[in-house]
């Protein structure tokens, strides 16, 4: 009788694992589909702020179980406080004498900033602040954080300190586009926090079990660091699936444009070729410039918008939002160079 239960505990944190692990990619995709149009942070936080917290609860268990052959009880571990949880795996279950990658998550856990202010407002709105509009509604403690605002606040912290990007902070055209890549520092942050603490299935002190539990997030676990940022979540969630799509497949008339109308001009550009980080999946594209100011790229016998005044004119899916570009890496380059093609 008591293996059965054995059996049943450890299966439930089996499903923990793969429920925490959906939970938190369904976060980074709501996280990514923040935009000028979409401003719903509660949901991200929301999915974010229980899929970490199931997470390090998990390792805390296979920890714990490891250590004293046995899972740790309810009052070990309730709490919504990630800091609480995240310093309890550092300090009582995180390996990080060797390999040369544990020392570096260590130290990432353990001392960066943006990390720590990351965990302490997704931490703060699992606690309490995921009712901070009600609260103050009904006159409760007021003290309470709007994460929104703080997490709002440290967007354009990223924002500022990177000269990149706070170089065009007038520049409405390339606005959308700044804030995704704003968004993609944010999400390289969670990988990399996410990835630390797996890795402690697969390379840490856990014990044999530890590494059946690390099958819901090998996909973090292996994930190299110039993958960082790169990866498209928002493909499971529920706004990209039905979004309509406005991709326009070529046809001859647009061909005969691009060859003989003098105010279109155009140029192949491959992977090989470009100096620069490529954030193309495909690795050959044809950029166009249409009457000076619409800029269209071409992939694949399909036309995408590069900037916003081609998404409006043409009613074009802008080339990242079509799933067609990385999450991570700017098209500005793009633009630019599509735009001189008419100069």
């Amino acid at each position: 009788m008591k293996q059965n239960k054995e059996i049943i505990k450890k299966l439930c944190l089996l499903k923990e694992f793969e429920t925490s692990s959906k939970l938190i990619q369904l976060g980074l995709g709501e996280l990514q589909n923040l935009d000028s149009g979409n401003d719903f942070y509660y949901l991200p936080f929301q999915l974010l702020s229980s899929g970490l917290e199931r997470l390090m609860k998990c390792i805390i268990c296979v920890g714990h179980f490891n250590l004293k052959g046995e899972f740790p009880k309810t009052s070990d571990i309730k709490t919504h406080d990630l800091k609480l949880l995240s310093d309890q795996i550092l300090k009582q279950y995180f390996k990080k004498d060797s390999p040369q990658a544990l020392k570096e998550d260590f130290v990432f856990v353990f001392k960066n900033k943006s990390v720590k202010k990351l965990i302490f407002m997704l931490s703060e709105f699992g606690k309490l602040a995921r009712y901070y509009n009600l609260d103050v509604v009904t006159g409760k403690d007021t003290s309470i954080i709007d994460v929104q605002s703080m997490w709002q606040e440290f967007e354009t912290e990223l924002f500022l300190n990177d000269k990149s990007l706070s170089k065009d902070f007038y520049d409405f055209e390339i606005q959308n586009e700044n804030s995704r890549l704003v968004t993609s520092k944010i999400v390289i942050l969670l990988e990399k926090l996410i990835r630390s603490l797996c890795r402690q299935l697969t390379l840490g002190n856990l014990g044999d079990n530890a590494k059946q539990y690390s099958t819901y997030y090998m996909d973090f676990i292996t994930l190299s660091d110039s993958d960082l940022g790169n990866i498209d979540y928002r493909k499971n969630t529920t706004r990209y699936q039905i979004q309509p799509k406005k991709v326009h497949k070529r046809t001859i008339h647009d061909d005969i444009q691009r060859k003989f109308n003098k105010d279109f001009k155009s140029k192949v550009l491959t992977k090989a070729e470009f100096m620069g980080e490529w954030p193309f999946y495909s690795s050959t594209v044809t950029i166009e410039c249409r009457y000076k100011n619409w800029c269209v790229v071409s992939i694949k016998g399909h036309d995408y918008a590069l900037n916003g005044a081609a998404s409006g004119r043409y009613k074009l899916e802008n080339v990242f939002d079509a799933g067609m570009a990385k999450p991570g890496i700017s098209i500005s380059p793009f633009i630019d160079m599509a735009l001189k093609l008419s100069e």
